[in-house]
């Protein structure tokens, strides 16, 4: 989205910090976690990355302690939104990246968003998983917290053509989904080391091997979201 000039604002809202470590920010001494308390304006919370157009509300392990502060707290399941308000305008995107599970950090995010997309590792617990949860949770949050969410749609990851299981994943998926279909991503994302390396040198994979096919299945699933949301 960057590269295509759109202003990107990414909000790692998970406590093991992978997205901002992802894009070359370990250890940040401030972050969302700081926002939620009030210690920082949202101004000062936003790292410019070195990447033109992309920016960073970074995470760090002091975030799991939200899960802890904020249970007894009138209203915590709109902290995140209520923080980011006053940046929603400085941006075409912000992204907020969630923990893989349905605790008070996501439903915060949940509240924030407009689109939830939901990324599929075709295996067969996360199958298991997404059927049982998904439609229930949104529901719920659209009934109580955000009538205006929307499933972006289910993407599916970590696919291996030559396995048996990753192709029944995704008949498995399309069936349960045949009178929705525009809820799922016609594009899938490969098994890639070069995807499984480019975290680790802080870099987008657009950037750190841009002819991959893993960058190429990224680039394709990055314009089917530009045209839905």
């Amino acid at each position: 989205m960057a590269a295509a000039g759109r202003k990107v604002l990414l909000v790692d809202f998970d406590p093991q910090g992978n997205l901002s470590s992802s894009v070359g920010v370990r250890k940040s001494k401030k972050g969302v976690y700081d926002l939620l308390i009030g210690d920082i304006s949202p101004e000062d919370a936003v790292v410019s990355l070195q990447h033109e157009n992309l920016f960073l509300l970074p995470s760090n392990l002091r975030l799991s302690g939200a899960t802890v502060e904020l249970a007894d707290v009138e209203g915590r399941d709109g902290f995140l939104k209520r923080s980011l308000m006053p940046l929603v305008e400085n941006y075409d995107y912000i992204l907020i990246d969630c923990p893989p599970s349905l605790g008070i950090l996501t439903i915060n995010g949940f509240a924030a968003a407009r689109s939830v997309i939901v990324p599929l590792q075709c295996e067969f617990f996360a199958l298991e998983g997404l059927l049982n949860m998904l439609f229930r949770t949104i529901k719920r949050i659209q009934k109580s917290l955000n009538p205006a969410l929307t499933l972006g749609g289910i993407v599916f990851t970590m696919y291996d053509s030559r396995t048996r299981l990753s192709q029944e994943v995704i008949r498995q998926v399309k069936g349960a989904f045949e009178p929705h279909p525009e809820f799922l991503f016609n594009t899938i994302i490969p098994r890639n080391v070069r995807l499984s390396e480019a975290p680790s040198h802080g870099l987008p994979i657009n950037l750190y091997a841009p002819d991959c096919a893993g960058a190429r299945s990224y680039a394709a699933l990055t314009e089917e979201v530009m045209r839905r949301v």
